[in-house]
């Protein structure tokens, strides 16, 4: 059997098809939920990867042999698996390695109503049953049956949006990486006043253009120009399981997801006066400032979706946002959804005249370095000795919620975390203009790169 730590992650199951992940273990591993759960309906979806349907199938075998009827919802985004479970109420399994290279394929699991499964809340329980081997089973076999869940979806998230509908005409771009997006944005879109320019909305795992990671900015060139060719509003891009959106102004210049993050908490506290909004420690110090001064409270957490729901569940918030481009909904059972944060600023930005880079200007107050990876041979000595230097220093202030997070008198701050799965070191740099946050950035990686 596969070595199962090398693909039970903290979050997911993840890895290369068929070496590490195959048909065999995706039927263990659908046994071993429905067992571990002791549920007795789940639902299915998956993506477009070659791999994704045999998976997909596999594992509800493994599920039915247990008993369990199986929802099979076919091809679908990861947020729509997460409306599935919310609106029938059942567990369900997404079949997808998101932004990861065509040779990955993978299993996003959810209790309930969305509720996350990571390794410590149900995950590592779940892959020992499958080290272990899942018991037989004495009963009936369950069923599997499909259900077409995109139409009730779309509708759903159209709801969830106000004004949406009666927005002024937009041009918008949309580049779907031969993803889920592509499957999703046009039901979703039907009936908008859009023009819709479509990029690389063909269905295909193995990625042609580009791949499916809109975090990395060569993966945005192709959106940048389109904006720019056509004269658009805006640009969006999608993930491969469309569950990330990153956004392009009309000057082609990309969006930074914690201006995002601010935007869309300003609408949920318009609907939700005083509500809380969670943020990771890696979004913009303007996000906090801006929840504050529109009347919210703002909830600082780790970074990782289940720090993220875990939080919204014990605040109440009404809303989430991480640096990744994920964007996390109360109403939407806490899960994250691109397409919802797609729509949010769609009707913010047709809600009224001025261009997106303008309605973001009030929302865009510091300057970023974006995330900067470095390889290192001890991630743990190489964080020891960032912390040394900055730790004589008077003007430091420090914390380690995540990594290590350095605040500094000018306004000024960074933070440093060991990737779970690489030898990298991963640096997030803020500061009140550009010259002070590339000092302190070069600072760190001097010490960071000996």
């Amino acid at each position: 059997m596969t070595d199962l730590a090398r693909i039970v992650k903290a979050y997911d199951i993840r890895g290369v098809v068929p070496d590490e992940l195959d048909e065999s273990l995706a039927h263990e591993f659908g046994a071993a939920f429905v067992r571990f759960l002791g549920a007795d309906r789940i639902v299915t979806a998956h993506d477009m990867r070659e791999s994704s349907p045999g998976l997909a199938a596999a594992f509800a075998a493994g599920a039915t042999a247990q008993g369990a009827d199986v929802v099979e919802a076919g091809l679908g985004s990861t947020d729509l698996l997460y409306f599935a479970s919310g609106t029938l109420g059942i567990p369900g399994a997404m079949f997808t390695a998101s932004h990861n290279p065509a040779r990955y394929n993978g299993i996003k699991l959810c209790r309930d109503h969305a509720s996350p499964i990571g390794q410590d809340s149900g995950l590592a329980d779940i892959r020992r049953l499958v080290e272990e081997g899942v018991p037989a089973y004495d009963g009936a076999t369950g069923t599997i049956t499909r259900q077409d869940l995109l139409p009730d979806y779309a509708a759903y998230l159209i709801k969830l949006v106000p004004g949406i509908e009666s927005i002024r005409r937009l041009s918008v771009v949309v580049d779907a990486g031969n993803g889920m997006g592509g499957l999703t944005v046009p039901v979703v879109f039907d009936g908008l006043p859009v023009d819709l320019t479509s990029l690389f909305f063909e269905l295909d795992g193995n990625f042609p253009n580009h791949e499916a990671n809109p975090i990395e900015p060569e993966n945005l060139r192709d959106l940048q120009a389109k904006v720019l060719e056509v004269g658009a509003d805006v640009g969006l891009a999608f993930d491969g399981d469309a569950d990330r959106c990153f956004v392009v102004d009309e000057k082609g210049d990309v969006v930074s997801p914690s201006v995002l993050t601010a935007l869309i908490a300003v609408r949920e506290l318009d609907k939700e006066p005083g509500a809380a909004v969670i943020h990771n420690l890696i979004t913009s110090h303007a996000v906090p400032e801006i929840v504050a001064e529109h009347g919210g409270r703002a909830v600082r957490t780790r970074v990782g979706h289940s720090f993220i729901k875990a939080t919204m569940a014990e605040t109440g918030a009404v809303f989430g946002g991480e640096h990744s481009g994920h964007f996390y909904f109360r109403d939407f059972w806490r899960a994250d959804s691109g397409m919802l944060a797609a729509l949010h600023t769609l009707a913010a930005l047709g809600g009224q005249d001025r261009p997106l880079s303008e309605l973001l200007a009030e929302f865009s107050r510091y300057a970023a370095s974006g995330e900067i990876n470095s390889e290192v041979d001890d991630q743990t000595a190489r964080m020891t000795a960032v912390e040394t230097e900055f730790a004589s220093r008077s003007d430091a202030h420090i914390d380690h919620l995540d990594g290590l997070t350095v605040d500094l008198d000018d306004g000024s701050w960074f933070n440093l975390r060991p990737s779970n799965t690489e030898p990298l070191l991963r640096l997030n740099v803020e500061g009140p203009d550009e010259a002070t946050m590339q000092r302190l950035r070069d600072d760190v990686l001097r010490v960071v790169r000996g």
